[in-house]
């Protein structure tokens, strides 16, 4: 059946693709069954994520016709909900610039106003400028920190917050009733001159930029930092945020320009010390204080603090648990009522955070995977009228937010407030390193760690669903050797949470085992947790892991 889908799909990418370099890339693949496969078997899955795959021919990549796709259904979707306008955005990423006027002409063409950046922007830009121009969508083409072959499309509602699942589930309804090919809409310059699609007011970058500084407050006066875009759209902002607060900033040149091949770092993601060599490098020839890398959206940073002659890496736990205390702590120092505030984390990132709010007299709200659901608590909190009382949200694959100008996770904002704490502590006579150590010493040392377990090719998804189904059904008392205190399927029990794939078992001695797919690649993911010393954490997290040859 799988053969059969795929010569019918195949055959009519061949008659329809028009586009040279996809058409050449097509009659090459007709030489590879296999390939060919991989590039039709299925269709590219739109969830909350929106869409994201590897950039060439065929329904399970992205590319002009993928997009074309997607974006008739974003518009079909919005009228149905009389909305009127959207605005789009996009990364340094191979085919950005083109897919995201290619959006931009489809929406034009069905009658929805389109308001474009005029160049890459950051990810949290787009949530601004979809608040800020009062658009009823956002569109954001990226694939955030994956390796270079990938691309993708991220849909956003009127609040500037990711669509969650109600919307996404519409919008793949009104996606599937689309063909790949249908009668071109006129070309982008000719939607520009008649206004049907309008470049971002330039201001609106100074205004945002301005709106950060309002919400941190930072004066680096006196720090060094060593600042790598990893080839991504913080490049110029970034930068210019913290030199606008008194930092002296050391880019790393050949980092801080767009190159969609990320030729220095080919999986540019900040939570990788491989993707730091050269920032790591400028930070250690030029005595920095800190370095500060943002991914290639510009949404998770990740930070490495000169301690003790070298320099060590913070995880996205430990830094969200440096910005929860740090935080609260300049809080209580104000004198305010420490019980209003909220911290908003997921129920993978670390438990320690509970304890440390809770130490403050401050409330958190745990949520699933995704800051999507971080943006949807900041919705709710506004409906209430009670959007002072959020403090920070975070999670633990290097995502950040202060304040409520977006409802994203933003790497220029939270590249300010880290560097702000790291001011605060050097004043001191610390680094974060140290200041991370003693919270340790209060409240209990607890580590974190992300198992990856990748299920490649056109059986990836069902080994994955496999392998969830035999966690589900299998005996539940007992998880590699360990008792299960309390297990929690997701999916099935009532957790006051939208029904998600996650499977979590509390295990006896403290340790934590959550267990989901990925939402966008068939990959398998295990987040292991416990409290005790470093060397005793890894010897019993390598025996839970060992089973899944981790």
């Amino acid at each position: 059946m799988t053969e059969q889908i795929v010569a019918q799909r195949a055959e009519e990418w061949e008659r329809c693709v028009k586009d040279g370099a996809l058409a050449a890339e097509l009659a090459a693949l007709r030489k590879d069954e296999k390939a060919l496969s991989e590039r039709f078997f299925k269709e590219l899955t739109f969830g909350t994520g929106g869409l994201r795959g590897i950039v060439g021919v065929g329904t399970n990549c992205m590319n002009v016709y993928t997009v074309s796709r997607a974006s008739r259904g974003v518009a079909a979707y919005m009228r149905a909900h009389a909305l009127t306008k959207i605005a789009v955005s996009y990364d340094s990423r191979r085919g950005s610039r083109l897919f995201a006027e290619t959006a931009a002409r489809i929406f034009a063409e069905a009658g929805v106003r389109v308001v474009i950046v005029r160049e890459l922007m950051p990810t949290p830009f787009l949530s601004y400028l979809v608040r800020e121009e009062g658009c009823g969508m956002g569109v954001m083409i990226t694939a955030s920190h994956n390796p270079a072959a990938y691309n993708g499309y991220k849909v956003y509602g009127h609040t500037g917050c990711q669509i969650t699942d109600g919307a996404a589930a519409e919008i793949a309804a009104f996606i599937a009733r689309q063909p790949y090919f249908a009668a071109e809409p006129p070309l982008f310059a000719s939607f520009l001159q008649s206004g049907a699609v309008a470049y971002a007011d330039a201001s609106l970058e100074e205004r945002y930029l301005a709106a950060v500084r309002g919400v941190v407050g930072a004066e680096l006066h006196g720090l060094k930092v060593a600042y790598t875009a990893l080839n991504g759209t913080g490049y110029r902002l970034v930068p210019k945020l913290l030199r606008s607060a008194g930092a002296e900033v050391v880019p790393v040149a050949v980092q801080c320009v767009p190159d969609e091949n990320f030729t220095t770092c080919p999986y540019p993601n900040p939570e990788k010390r491989e993707a730091l060599t050269l920032g790591l490098a400028a930070a250690e020839e030029n005595g920095c204080d800190i370095l500060v890398a943002t991914d290639p959206d510009a949404d998770r940073v990740g930070v490495a603090v000169r301690s003790g002659g070298t320099y060590r890496t913070l995880t996205g736990n430990e830094a969200g648990l440096l910005l929860t205390q740090y935080l609260l702590e300049e809080r209580k120092g104000r004198g305010e009522d420490l019980s209003r505030l909220l911290i908003i984390k997921t129920i993978v990132t670390t438990r320690l955070a509970d304890k440390i709010a809770a130490a403050y007299g401050a409330g958190v709200i745990n949520v699933l995977t995704g800051f999507k659901y971080i943006g949807e608590q900041l919705d709710l909190l506004a409906q209430r009228g009670e959007e002072g009382r959020f403090l920070l949200g975070f999670e633990e694959s290097y995502g950040y937010l202060l304040g409520t100008l977006v409802r994203d996770k933003d790497a220029p904002v939270a590249a300010l407030a880290l560097c702000k704490m790291a001011a605060a502590y050097k004043a001191q006579g610390k680094d974060l390193y140290t200041a991370l150590q003693e919270l340790y010493a209060v409240y209990g040392h607890m580590e974190n760690r992300l198992f990856t377990f990748p299920f490649g090719g056109a059986e990836g998804q069902r080994q994955v669903a496999k392998l969830m189904r035999g966690l589900r059904e299998g005996d539940k008392s007992v998880f590699c050797g360990k008792k299960v205190v309390k297990f929690t399927d997701y999916l099935h029990d009532g957790t006051g949470l939208p029904r998600s794939d996650v499977l979590s078992f509390e295990l006896e001695g403290g340790e934590c085992v959550i267990v989901r797919p990925s939402g966008t690649e068939p990959i398998l993911k295990m987040y292991l947790s416990a409290y005790g010393g470093c060397e005793e954490y890894r010897r019993r997290l390598s025996a839970l892991a060992a089973r899944y040859g981790g």
